[in-house]
């Protein structure tokens, strides 16, 4: 496998045909496609700042979606890039949200740690509506702290 970059509409594109719970993404930072031996796209792993306000000091980016066709290790694989690319652009903090229902397996292979159970909560509010299709279950919050001598 080898990490490419890839473009915002070809990856959400990807994201669209893909992803189980999570339509694609109106913006982004910056994102990677994993190539696959055979030289087709087999995932896409996509970084913004992080959607909480409170997280976002410009020291801490978010993973906000990562999908893959299914191949084996694509998504630990996008993980440990998307790290090692974050921390090479000087920030501290990487973190991410999967379902309560997920086990995280290649969040701990990537050598990340569960940070927070998250209460399921729905963004819309009367003050400011909004339809989404985001999953309102209760969620894990996964990060991997930047350090130096990482």
């Amino acid at each position: 496998m080898r990490a490419v970059p890839i473009e915002l509409k070809e990856a959400n594109n990807f994201v669209a045909e893909l992803h189980r719970h999570h339509p694609p993404v109106y913006r982004d930072k910056f994102r990677l496609a994993c190539i696959a031996e055979d030289g087709h796209i087999c995932g896409v792993i996509q970084v913004a700042r992080p959607v909480a306000r409170h997280l976002d000091d410009g020291k801490t980016l978010e993973v906000v979606r990562c999908c893959t066709d299914g191949t084996y290790n694509a998504c630990s694989f996008l993980y440990s890039r998307m790290t090692r690319i974050a921390k090479e652009m000087g920030y501290k903090k990487i973190i991410t949200y999967i379902l309560d229902s997920e086990t995280g397996a290649s969040l701990k292979a990537a050598g990340w740690h569960k940070e927070a159970d998250i209460k399921g909560h729905s963004w819309n509010c009367k003050s400011r509506p909004r339809c989404t299709k985001a999953p309102t279950c209760n969620k894990q919050r996964w990060c991997r702290y930047l350090n130096a001598e990482d």
